[in-house]
């Protein structure tokens, strides 16, 4: 077996044993409180019926009715703002489930929005990513140039880790501002609004907290529906920065010298390129079918 497949089966049994442990955990930590809170569903389902004399139809339709009309406390969920908040959560595949199309026409424009959205969706996010760590990259050159002009001496070079680090750091901060709006305007715990930011921008999304879902908001207060939704593309973009940076290097890590050769480094990862040229003064050479600096590249393994 070849060094990369024995890779891609070491990556297998990890990944697996990672998604067994995970299960454990969730095991130990959920099962108590999932027994206890069906015991008290069940027990409160039994003092209403008494108390209320619902048959077990009527009680099954009361149920029905209370959840589908959570959705509509947010005010009309398909108008324009509505429906854009609707679109984002879609091809950014977050999907929370706060509501759903009702009709045919709707649900099959909506596989059809999906199928073409996603992939739309995750080349933009991977472009702006790009662009996010070369812009990061120059902004590090220029002040270590800075610094050495006051005599600090310090980065020799810059290298992926010091992007990520960036990256993350930059991440961080978008989650800790969106920790704080969403805690004062949804009258979430700071513990829940950090949940539902760290969630949300794993694309996880559960559903189990989503914002503008209350006292008909998307239409009262257009603010904090842009910010919302600003806050998921900053997120995201920023985040798939930092995926982008270690997607890359697991690459040039993985990458047999024949098939190297054969094609152009990325750009994300020219990094002491940054130092002395910009993107504009990059020139291509087509006799050559390389750019013209491509021949100083180097990856540090």
């Amino acid at each position: 077996m070849d060094k990369k497949s024995s890779r891609a089966l070491i990556l297998i049994i990890s990944t697996f044993t990672y998604l067994l442990f995970g299960a454990y955990v969730f095991d130990l930590l959920e099962s108590k409180a999932d027994y206890e809170l069906r015991d008290e569903l069940t027990y409160i389902r039994y003092l209403l019926q008494k108390k209320y004399n619902f048959t077990t139809k009527d009680f099954s339709l009361f149920e029905t009715i209370a959840v589908k009309s959570i959705p509509h406390k947010a005010g009309y969920q398909w108008k324009f703002a509505g429906a854009f908040y609707f679109s984002t959560v879609v091809i950014t595949t977050v999907g929370y489930g706060h509501s759903a199309p009702e009709t045919l026409a709707g649900r099959l424009f909506c596989m059809l929005f999906a199928l073409a959205g996603i992939p739309l969706g995750l080349v933009m996010f991977q472009s702006i990513g790009e662009r996010v760590n070369t812009m990061i990259a120059s902004c590090l050159h220029r002040i270590r140039s800075l610094l050495r002009s006051c005599g600090f001496q310090i980065l020799p070079k810059i290298t992926p880790t010091h992007l990520i680090i960036t990256s993350l750091s930059i991440g961080s901060t978008i989650i800790l501002i969106g920790t704080y709006v969403f805690h004062r305007n949804e009258r979430w715990t700071l513990f829940e609004a950090y949940y539902y930011c760290v969630i949300t921008l794993s694309t996880i999304g559960f559903g189990d907290y989503v914002p503008l879902q209350k006292e008909g908001i998307l239409q009262k207060d257009p603010v904090y529906v842009l910010f919302t939704l600003f806050f998921v593309l900053t997120g995201l973009a920023v985040f798939s920065a930092c995926v982008n940076l270690l997607v890359l290097r697991f690459m040039a890590s993985n990458t047999d010298p024949v098939s190297a050769a054969a094609r152009e480094p990325p750009k994300t990862v020219v990094f002491e390129l940054l130092a002395s040229r910009t993107l504009a003064s990059r020139s291509w050479d087509p006799q050559r079918k390389t750019s013209a600096y491509s021949s100083n590249y180097r990856v540090d393994k």
